[in-house]
């Protein structure tokens, strides 16, 4: 079966600087203080238009933000802040949203401001000692986030590692894809023992995803949707550290109001169980169809292939009351 991803003819991306003060004109300031690297497209982006900096002198207020107790007592202290904005169609990916960023991070540590990724709920490091903009692209800087969550409704028995098969409440959400055109990716009914599983098999399924994406985007600039496989095999290449070849069933979702406390219909792709098996379906990953075992059984699986014995698997982590807090 071919699943279609409808490509918007321009995609936009803000991050966030929170500051107490604002010793400069942040518009002159951008983008002359970026990195080599990125300055001549900073340059370029400024002039057409593409990459913008909007100053607002007033605090900016989290919504949803992953912060911090020392985070959320900086930007208490702020009374500005400045909205990097890029505008771009998605071929120019991910070169667009990479310049906005080092014209983010380059104003934040300009200002020892609060650096804020609003579509990943997070912040990212300025300090004077940390490194920049890296030149070359990976979705592992601090691209991605993980929302973990347990389903309300579900009956989580007594944590205990040894019977992972009779709970099946925990759902991790990536995210941040949908800043390059990709639905966000959900694996739903996992056990709460296998947070980092199911956390691990999203990140190298969001990896082959976005790589495949960003290819198809330059070889197809004029192209208003993609037909992707619901079928996905991932190679050695994929993982990080290696392993053996293996698949992944992908399903389109849209998310219910007030599914897990959210409201609003949110595009995903769900990495989950077989079809047929009864349970809600997201682009939902899952074990392919000749698998037998359960959704649980596969992400051991998975987890086997980068240790050399089970005994060395580490699959147990935090129990469910500390999920929401990790």
């Amino acid at each position: 079966m071919k699943i279609t991803i409808p490509l918007p003819s321009i995609i936009t991306s803000l991050f966030i600087v929170a500051m107490e003060h604002v010793p400069f004109d942040v518009k002159s300031f951008v983008p002359w203080r970026i990195g080599s690297t990125f300055r001549r497209s900073a340059i370029s982006s400024t002039t057409n238009g593409t990459l913008t900096v909007t100053h607002h002198p007033t605090p900016w207020r989290p919504i949803g933000a992953a912060l911090t107790d020392d985070e959320r007592h900086r930007l208490r202290r702020t009374r500005h802040h400045v909205v990097i904005s890029s505008t771009a169609p998605p071929h120019k990916l991910p070169t667009t949203v990479q310049v906005a960023r080092a014209a983010a991070r380059a104003l934040a540590r300009e200002c020892d401001g609060l650096l804020i990724d609003p579509l990943t709920s997070s912040t990212l490091l300025t300090c004077g000692r940390c490194p920049g903009e890296p030149a070359g692209f990976s979705l592992d800087d601090d691209w991605l986030s993980w929302d973990a969550q347990v389903h309300d409704a579900a009956t989580c028995p007594p944590w205990d590692p040894a019977d992972l098969g009779v709970c099946d409440c925990l759902r991790v959400t990536s995210l941040g894809l949908r800043r390059f055109a990709l639905p966000e990716i959900t694996i739903d009914g996992a056990a709460c023992a296998h947070s980092l599983c199911a956390t691990n098999l999203l990140r190298t399924v969001a990896g082959r995803l976005l790589t495949d994406h960003l290819s198809y985007l330059v070889a197809h600039p004029e192209a208003r949707d993609r037909k992707i496989d619901d079928y996905l095999r991932i190679q050695p290449s994929d993982q990080p550290d290696g392993g053996l070849p293996f698949g992944v069933r992908l399903t389109p979702y849209d998310a219910d109001v007030g599914e897990l406390g959210r409201t609003g219909s949110i595009r995903r792709l769900k990495i989950g169980p077989t079809p047929g098996s009864g349970r809600v379906s997201c682009l939902k990953v899952g074990p392919p169809s000749g698998f037998t075992g359960s959704l649980n059984d596969w992400l051991c699986a998975r987890q086997a292939t980068h240790h050399t014995t089970l005994a060395s698997i580490d699959c147990h982590p935090p129990e469910p009351s500390r999920l929401l807090a990790a």
